[in-house]
């Protein structure tokens, strides 16, 4: 989750919510790191997590990232939470909860549905307090 922090902090330099991501694969290397993007670049798909899953996809010439775990500060939203399911990706780890738009848990529960073809293991609430604390921090300043 160290990572995933200092991903989000370098959000905060372009004004974007401190949400940061770790892409690793099975032997717990990191493969891709990402932070929000959205208004640096203006695309309203530059979350965290859609940007280290592609250059997840990128590094390892595949979309297909089984055995790879995504870790990021702030439970994802439901975007985010397609592109982890249709990545295949196999363990999402997040920090804190987002009761305001979270999809693994909160709000909806979509990586775990039993509806859906493809499901990931979810480990919340890692280091959630300093995780909650920069997005609580930033909305707040």
């Amino acid at each position: 989750m160290g990572i995933a922090l200092g991903e989000a902090e370098l959000a905060l330099a372009s004004g974007d919510v401190p949400i940061g991501a770790v892409v690793t694969d099975a032997s717990g290397a990191v493969i891709a790191t990402a932070h929000n993007e959205r208004e640096l670049t203006g695309d309203p798909t530059g979350h965290a997590e859609v940007l280290a899953l592609r250059r997840a996809a990128e590094r390892l010439g595949t979309w297909r990232l089984d055995g790879c775990t995504l870790v990021v500060t702030l439970e994802p939203c439901a975007m985010c939470a397609g592109a982890i399911l249709s990545a295949r990706i196999g363990t999402l780890v997040y920090g804190a909860w987002d009761d305001k738009a979270g999809a693994v848990g909160s709000r909806y529960d979509l990586v775990r549905d039993r509806r859906l073809p493809e499901r990931a293991v979810v480990i919340a609430g890692v280091r959630e307090a300093e995780c909650g604390a920069l997005v609580r921090g930033f909305f707040r300043d």
